[in-house]
């Protein structure tokens, strides 16, 4: 099975990352991922959009995204990205688009995201506090000022179902949509293993204590750029006791009632969408 934004088909060619020259060169007959800020543009079906480096902006620096068969796929990094406004996160016109993408195509979106987004955020040097500028074909950044190279970061976050007797432990946020639940997920603290983050975060969030976390795959998240860890753990006290600054609810699902959800049947939640890893976990655990 692959995972939603996973199988990038793109070779990403650290080597031409470390030679201007020959990214110049083939820079002339790249092509170009069409976004609108973040928000990609697609062809209708299920692809990305993509244009000639005639359309590439004035105003910008390429990111090497990767190459297919030798040819360069570079997307667009405004040298003065806006400031003051937070980037657009999730919406429901989004994840309309990155449901009709196929996987590989919403992978290469979801670099491009990650990496254009991160540029915005980390302009100046957290060493010294000077204006940084990007290197490494968009994938660093660096300060004259102190000698500091900058890399883009990936977040560690755990995403997990509790088990406990034939059933699953599920949550839900605030202001999500109507009836959605999904499993429970929280960051990687410093110095915390990924079995110690699964048993902290559910036991935090619901009140129940877990053990024998087991992992079962990994996911790029790319609002803003986080790498989900999905695992299953077994709950040893099903009671709950819910932080209700973390969860609006939490509720044990059957088998049957995770496969009626997964098949978009009404029930007492809505499943969560088949390109994030929770969908996955859930169709794993009911089959």
């Amino acid at each position: 099975m692959i995972l939603g934004f996973t199988g990038n088909p793109l070779d990403r060619a650290d080597r031409l990352r470390h030679d201007p020259d020959a990214l110049a060169a083939l820079l002339p007959e790249a092509r170009l991922l069409r976004l609108d800020a973040l928000m990609p543009r697609t062809d209708g079906a299920g692809g990305l959009a993509w244009t000639g480096m005639a359309d590439f902006p004035a105003e910008a620096q390429p990111i090497l995204l990767g190459l297919i068969d030798g040819r360069a796929h570079v997307a667009a990094l405004p040298t003065a990205p806006a400031t003051g406004t937070a980037p657009a996160m999730r919406s429901p016109e989004l994840m309309a688009l990155l449901a009709a993408l196929r996987p590989g195509e919403a992978a290469i979106y979801a670099a491009a995201r990650s990496l254009i987004d991160w540029h915005a955020r980390h302009r100046f040097c957290a060493n010294c506090g000077t204006p940084t500028d990007p290197f490494r074909a968009g994938w660093g950044r660096q300060c004259s000022a102190c000698g500091a190279d900058h890399f883009p970061r990936v977040d560690p976050v755990v995403i997990m179902l509790a088990e406990h007797d034939g059933r699953a432990l599920l949550g839900r946020g605030r202001n999500w949509p109507a009836g959605r639940y999904s499993a429970l997920a929280g960051f990687v603290e410093p110095a915390e293993s990924i079995e110690e983050a699964v048993a902290r975060e559910v036991l935090e969030e619901t009140g129940v204590p877990v053990a024998e976390v087991r992992y079962v795959a990994s996911q790029p998240w790319p609002f803003p750029s986080q790498l989900m860890i999905a695992c299953t753990a077994t709950a040893l006290d099903p009671a709950l006791s819910i932080d209700r600054a973390e969860l609006e609810d939490a509720i044990w699902v059957t088998r049957e009632e995770v496969r009626a959800a997964l098949a978009g049947e009404p029930g007492r939640f809505v499943a969560p969408p088949p390109y994030a890893i929770a969908h996955t976990l859930l169709a794993r655990w009911a089959g």
